[in-house]
């Protein structure tokens, strides 16, 4: 079956490639567990040598992966060199880090000698979104084949030249050709897949649906599994804050990324007194957002990724309007080729209703009143997600108290929610489980092995 993949800018085919016969599959996977036996017995060194040229690659050719990026996903351009670069920080990090995080920890028992090993699993599938093109790829990669293990990438198909370009950063960098191995196949492939005896795990940042249904079938295999999936993250203001940081950062939190990202900020909750001051600086700013064409460096908002997923956006808003909200600015399709979706801010949400309760993936803003901070707390934690959470408070011992009080995998305070190498990213509740990035991420695909010796 082809798979076209499609500029949500114009609305135009980019490509069409021939989806893997399933002999095909076998073929790959047969290639991916010889590869891990060579793989797995080369030196930290020499993995970490191929790691850095591929950073070295990713920054010095970030323009042309960005434009990659934006011609098929619709992200501005500049935020999708941006996201090239983060990628190259990565891959420096993992090279410079790996081995500290992974060496033998050594433990005083009654043995002689007794230690904690980690060592790799096998071929891991990396079942990775179309948001993040490259970030989500290489936050998994990096950690995962300086561990020793091996990538097997089915990646979304509409951003299946992103997948072959990662591909090709990662073979000009020196890993062999079958270490790393793009899958062109639809999402129907996927179990099949994981059920093959030679693929030892599986990563998955998606939607909930997706993430029940590849740990489903990894549980199954009694195979072990990281999820990172929806959020509808909190952004709390409190009556102390700094309104005018507070509305900057929270239209950014919102509409990065054409406001598609997991942990983009979706519910901001307002302490009653300053409810109006906030939402007029919120709603001047989202006003004054460029939306056009993506690869123009002046454009804040581009098109949404698919034209489907604009149209179920606006009938998220419709149906939010219809329970109550009022709709402040945005609200419609633009009358242009592509599918662009208006910056939108939603105001009066109440719990229950479609804008609390769902996550709406694309530039749209719920503003929601608390009586105080305990209410604010309450109404964080009212949701089944679990990403992130952001509180701006002048007052950094109390936003701290309430980012304890968030139930989140990651809390920031007077800042946005973010990921970063050097900190674990991932979920609780429907949010998904594990955690990428730092140490806790690269050991997310090894085996703790203990040793103990007479």
């Amino acid at each position: 079956m082809p798979l076209t993949t499609v500029n949500p800018a114009t609305g135009e085919d980019i490509e069409t490639y021939d989806a893997l016969t399933q002999a095909e599959i076998d073929d790959r996977l047969a290639r991916a567990d010889a590869a891990f036996a060579r793989h797995r017995r080369t030196s930290f060194a020499e993995r970490a040598d191929k790691m850095k040229r591929a950073g070295d690659i990713l920054e010095k050719k970030a323009r042309h992966w960005g434009e990659i990026m934006t011609r098929e996903m619709g992200k501005p351009i500049g935020q999708a060199v941006a996201e090239a670069e983060k990628c190259a920080w990565a891959c420096r990090f993992y090279a410079e880090k790996a081995e500290a995080f992974l060496s033998p920890e050594r433990v005083e028992t009654d043995a002689s000698k007794s230690y904690v090993a980690f060592q790799p699993l096998g071929p891991v599938l990396a079942v990775m979104p179309w948001n993040f093109p490259f970030w989500q790829v290489f936050r998994f990669a990096a950690p995962a084949l300086m561990a020793g293990n091996v990538g097997l990438l089915k990646h979304a198909s509409n951003v299946i030249g992103c997948a072959l370009a990662i591909e090709e950063v990662l073979r000009e960098a020196g890993f062999d050709d079958d270490e790393i191995q793009a899958l062109v196949a639809g999402a129907d492939a996927v179990e099949g897949i994981l059920n093959d005896k030679r693929v030892r795990a599986a990563t998955l940042t998606g939607s909930e649906g997706a993430g029940r249904a590849v740990g489903g079938a990894a549980g199954k295999q009694i195979k072990p599994s990281v999820l990172e999936l929806g959020g509808s993250d909190p952004f709390i203001v409190l009556a102390d804050a700094d309104l005018d940081a507070a509305a900057e950062v929270g239209v950014q939190a919102r509409m990065q990324n054409n406001g598609q990202s997991c942990i983009a900020a979706k519910r901001f909750i307002v302490e009653e007194s300053v409810g109006e001051d906030f939402t007029e600086r919120f709603v001047r700013r989202v006003e004054a957002l460029k939306i056009g064409d993506p690869m123009d460096e002046a454009t804040d908002i581009g098109p949404i990724a698919r034209a489907d997923l604009r149209d179920e956006i606006h009938d998220q808003v419709q149906r939010a309007l219809k329970e109550g909200a009022s709709l402040l600015t945005g609200g419609k399709h633009l009358d242009r080729a592509g599918s662009f979706y208006q910056p939108t801010v939603l105001a009066d949400v109440q719990p229950g209703t479609v804008a609390f309760e769902e996550e709406i993936f694309g530039p749209v803003a719920s503003l929601i009143r608390a009586r105080d901070v305990d209410h604010a707390v309450e109404l964080a934690n009212q949701t089944p997600f679990g990403l992130g959470g952001a509180v701006f408070t002048q007052d950094t011992e109390k936003g701290e108290d309430v980012a304890l009080r968030l139930e989140v995998g990651c809390a920031f305070v007077n800042g946005m929610v973010k990921s970063d190498p050097r900190l674990p990213f991932g979920g609780i509740k429907t949010s998904g489980y594990g955690r990428e990035l730092s140490h806790f991420g690269i050991r997310a695909f090894v085996n703790v092995k203990t040793v103990w010796i007479g």
